[in-house]
């Protein structure tokens, strides 16, 4: 069975958690477990519009009234529905009260995991398709409440791989699970890259949410000059747009610089070109500086797209990451005069 056969099994089935069969995939299922148990209390701040019937406390494009009974408050005249009010209230206080509706909770969720060549690759404590699968569990649990539904793009060799948007946690363990089985990527001529990934991620799903993008956004033929549009720069801004859009960039440290081994030979993961190079200062000085230019660009590019930027390194503990992240969209949204749960209308 091929991974694209079994990963649909797995999506389809949504029934529980699959068997682990293999000591890093078991590793990796632990991890996630583990950052599940950590992140169980925050969630993700929800500050564009919604589509849907069913909004809760996110924003919708058609306001009105939800189907759960909420806190009771003081019975404003003129505009309150009399309909609403809250006799049990009213009579143990003696002022007019009503109760509060509040709708379900409906989010559609989708993520664009980048497992290219260039993902299995990790000098730390993992490898960076490692953190690609730890990143989009933790979003899986942050935005996975009642009604909220979760899907996923794959980008791998030369095909980009689509898992349906589901509901609930045994759908979301499946779709990880799927990830981790996935094979290490191969060099494939003609193969689709990023932009590529994001416009079919744009084009395909319209329906107003919250859009993930997790890759090193590493470009064939990076460019260095910040004034430069990088490939998929055009792409990602029209998703944005449209939906709120995090993009989450994968780090590892042997990325930003190199260490003092002398002679040693580098292997492009994508293309397959190798070359051997001694590391003298001077080279080591000059790489560095041109990874941080690098890094820099991505950075003004996203800024410039107008999403959020987090990133994940392999050498860091990236459960902190996230939830401090987390906590600074809360407070970028509470700061900006807008609700910090989810777009709650007052």
């Amino acid at each position: 069975m091929s991974w694209t056969e079994d990963r649909r099994s797995e999506a389809d089935e949504g029934r529980g958690k699959p068997p682990v069969t293999s000591p890093r995939a078991a590793a990796r299922s632990d991890a996630i477990s583990t950052a599940e148990q950590a992140l169980r209390r925050l969630e993700l701040t929800i500050v564009r519009r919604l589509d849907g019937l069913l909004h809760g406390a996110h924003q919708g494009l058609l306001p009105g009234p939800g189907s759960e009974f909420g806190d009771s408050r003081v019975y404003v005249p003129g505009e309150d529905d009399i309909r609403r009010m809250d006799w049990a209230v009213t009579a143990r206080t003696t002022v007019p009260h009503v109760r509060d509706l509040i709708a379900d909770r409906e989010l559609e969720t989708w993520a664009l995991a980048d497992l290219s060549p260039s993902m299995d690759f990790g000098t730390a404590g993992m490898e960076k398709r490692d953190l690609v699968v730890s990143a989009i569990g933790a979003i899986g649990f942050l935005s996975g409440r009642i009604g909220n539904r979760f899907g996923a793009y794959v980008l791998h060799d030369e095909y980009i791989h689509r898992i349906p948007a589901r509901g609930g946690r045994p759908a979301l363990y499946g779709l990880l699970h799927s990830l981790m089985d996935a094979p290490r990527g191969r060099t494939v001529a003609g193969a689709p890259d990023l932009a590529e990934a994001i416009e079919i991620l744009a084009a395909a799903r319209r329906r107003r949410g919250l859009r993930v993008i997790v890759s090193d956004f590493l470009d064939p033929e990076p460019s260095l000059d910040p004034g430069l549009e990088l490939p998929w720069e055009r792409p990602m801004r029209r998703l944005a747009a449209r939906h709120q859009v995090v993009a989450i960039e994968v780090i590892d440290p042997r990325e930003l610089e190199l260490p003092p081994v002398g002679l040693v030979n580098l292997t492009d993961p994508e293309s397959g070109r190798s070359r051997q190079i001694q590391l003298t200062p001077k080279v080591r000085r000059a790489y560095a500086e041109a990874a941080a230019t690098q890094r820099a660009t991505n950075r003004i590019a996203l800024r410039r797209c107008g999403v959020a930027h987090l990133v994940l390194r392999t050498d860091r503990d990236w459960v902190l990451d996230i939830a401090q992240f987390v906590l600074r969209q809360r407070r970028t949204a509470h700061l900006t005069h807008r609700p910090s749960r989810s777009g709650a209308t007052h």
